[in-house]
């Protein structure tokens, strides 16, 4: 997927639903959001916090709001993308029906405004995560570092133990432990860019191999 430098590089690079998203860049500047390019796509934020995406695919141009699963949507227009637990977000298919629904858009956008004002927050998943024994008996001797390791996201830490498991033996998995604990330390997960020169972060993308 290509990189854009502005949100207008990315709207005037559109091939699809052209007319439709820019009609929704106008209804979500409208509402006060400042615009910049997050995730490769144009995101609108409100005094640094993000609440609008607009996007496209195949089959439609897509308003999404950030946390839509706190917001009240009696017309239940939002659709869940998979399982996240977090972001909602609004079709459409048409000039027509874009410009229909704008009031309606416009106070989910105020609602998504005042949840992210309010300091609202989608609660985690509960940590059911079965650590490994030597993960396990790491944290029960080394304070800082079950520290450092409960600061990171339910997925970092699944991840880690994913890794240390599926070594067969003991010795192995403690080693596994030892290489990742400046990681750990550094607040990174197992495929997070450490070096810095990432184009897609967090993930690492090799770049480092071209600096070594």
């Amino acid at each position: 997927m290509k990189n854009y430098a502005t949100a207008d590089d990315w709207y005037a690079n559109r091939e699809e639903w052209q007319e439709e998203v820019a009609a929704l860049r106008t209804i979500v500047l409208g509402t006060g959001l400042s615009e910049t390019i997050k995730w490769r796509h144009p995101c609108y934020m409100d005094n640094g916090r993000n609440v609008v995406i607009v996007s496209s695919r195949k089959d439609h141009a897509i308003a999404s709001l950030i946390k839509g699963a706190l917001i009240k949507d009696p017309r239940g227009r939002l659709v869940q993308p998979g399982q996240d637990r977090s972001v909602r977000y609004m079709p459409f298919t048409s000039i027509e029906q874009i410009r229909s629904e704008q009031a309606y858009l416009e106070t989910l956008i105020g609602r998504a405004i005042g949840a992210e004002r309010a300091g609202l927050r989608v609660e985690p998943l509960p940590d059911d995560i079965d650590y490994v024994d030597e993960l396990r008996q790491r944290m029960d001797t080394d304070d800082a570092f079950r520290a450092a390791f409960e600061a990171l996201t339910p997925g970092r830490r699944r991840g880690y133990n994913i890794h240390f498991s599926k070594a067969k033996q003991s010795s192995t998995r403690d080693a596994r432990i030892s290489r990742c604990t400046e990681r750990i330390f550094l607040g990174k997960g197992l495929m997070d860019c450490v070096c810095g020169h990432s184009k897609r972060p967090p993930r690492c993308d090799g770049s480092h191999k071209h600096f070594e």
